[in-house]
Parts: C-alpha cells; sequence; structure tokens
C-alpha cells in the first residue's frame, strides 16, 4: 500500500494526520501541557503524521514494527538529534518540516495556544480572579457538594486544578448559586479549563474589547459563544 491509497476506511494518510494532529494537541492543552504555540504545534503534527504513516504501511512492515521491543523514547530522541544536520544539509525529506508546513487542522488552535503561552508558569491567584473550593460553596453560596461535582462532569462550570488534585472554582461564573448560561458551551469549544477561564476573564478581540464573562453574567450568551468558536 502506497502513500496514495486509502485504507478499507476511505480516509487519506493527509486526512488522517489532521484529526490526530487536533485531537493530541487538544489532549495536551486539556492536561495543562502548555508548551509555547509552537511547540504545541510541532508535537501534535509529529504525533499524527507518525501515527497516520503506519496504517499505509505494507502488511511486512507493519509486523516489523509491532514486534520491535526497543524504547521508543529513546529511538525517537535519537531520531531528533539527527534533524538540524539533515536539514542543514537540504534533506529534501525535511524540507516541509523546516517551513513549517502541517496537516489541516495543525494552525486551527494555534492562536488560543499563544494566548496559552505563560500559564503554566503563573500562579493561579495572580491571573484567575477570585476562587475557591467546594467547602466555601457550599457554605456560602449553599451549593451541595455533589451538585457542584455533577457540574464538573458534566463540563458546566469551570474547575481549576491547584495544587495535586485539588479543584477550586472560580467565584465570578456564578450567579443564584448556579454557573451562567453559556459556560458550557464554551468549554466545549475551548477543552482547557484554565486557558477557558483566562478567556472568558480577559478583553477578548473577537468581541470588540468586551470581556466575555460579564457579557454571560448580561445574557450575552449567543455572542460569547459563537467568538469562542471563532477563536478554538
Amino acid at each position: 500500500m502506497t502513500r496514495l491509497q486509502t485504507p478499507p476506511e476511505g480516509i487519506s494518510q493527509e486526512a488522517l494526520a489532521g484529526l490526530v494532529t487536533e485531537a493530541v494537541q487538544q489532549t495536551l492543552m486539556q492536561h495543562g501541557v502548555l508548551l509555547d504555540a509552537q511547540a504545541l504545534v510541532s508535537a501534535s503534527v509529529l504525533a499524527g503524521s507518525v501515527a497516520a504513516a503506519l496504517p499505509f504501511l505494507p502488511p511486512a512492515q507493519r509486523h516489523a514494527i509491532d514486534s520491535l521491543k526497543a524504547d521508543w523514547t529513546v529511538l525517537i530522541s535519537e531520531f531528533f538529534r539527527t534533524v538540524p544536520d539533515r536539514i542543514a544539509s537540504g534533506n529534501p525529506m525535511l524540507s516541509d518540516q523546516a517551513s513549517g508546513r502541517a496537516p489541516p487542522g495543525a494552525g486551527r488552535l494555534q492562536n488560543i495556544a499563544e494566548r496559552a503561552a505563560g500559564l503554566q508558569s503563573m500562579l493561579l491567584e495572580d491571573w484567575a480572579g477570585e476562587v475557591a473550593g467546594s467547602t466555601y460553596l457550599e457554605e456560602k453560596l449553599r451549593i451541595p457538594r455533589s451538585t457542584l461535582h455533577r457540574w464538573q462532569r458534566r463540563g458546566e462550570v469551570v474547575a481549576l486544578r491547584k495544587g495535586g488534585r485539588k479543584h477550586v472554582f472560580p467565584l465570578a461564573q456564578f450567579v443564584d448559586g448556579r454557573p451562567v448560561l453559556g459556560i458550557s458551551d464554551v468549554l466545549s469549544a475551548i477543552a482547557n479549563p484554565r486557558l477557558a477561564w483566562f478567556w472568558l476573564t480577559r478583553p477578548a478581540p473577537e468581541l470588540n474589547g468586551r470581556v466575555p464573562i460579564e457579557m454571560l453574567r448580561d445574557d450575552m450568551v449567543a455572542d460569547v459563544v459563537h467568538a469562542a468558536r471563532a477563536v478554538s
């Protein structure tokens, strides 16, 4: 099977690479692996390219790879140590990588990744505003823990990881003891809660400089959701 052939599912290698690239990028962001924007895109593109290449290899080659018991991390690290020399020597196999090309979908999250570049090193209190744990919310806002955790599981409330497994909840998202309408839609568009809250609490160029969370509190849900989908 060659590069130009398609597997039984009827998807091309290029399209498959784009899908995997986007999935890997979303996963890295969801788990707080906030690299700089270019590194995030590059890591996702590489993972997508590798995963998409395997189904298009002849069976004998796939079997040989499956039977390889080597340390993949070591092999991949060794490969990348040779890449600068190959680029310098004008290796045509690396020309697309050197020029920054990526499969379809690779750049879809780049703009929002650029906004996240500094979040990893910032203290939560420095950028998220007032936050509180489940005990405070139960005592002060009368939100039962079971209800809060249900909202969290369903993606209806922004929960920010602090420390190990502890989560805190930004207070600005609550009105009358409930998350404002539109939070779940924003989290669907921007899957990383830290990045979603960062976007919600900053003036958004997509909204003519208005702050999305303030607009949600004013029931301007449609405009905010549309903007969130645009930036993601």
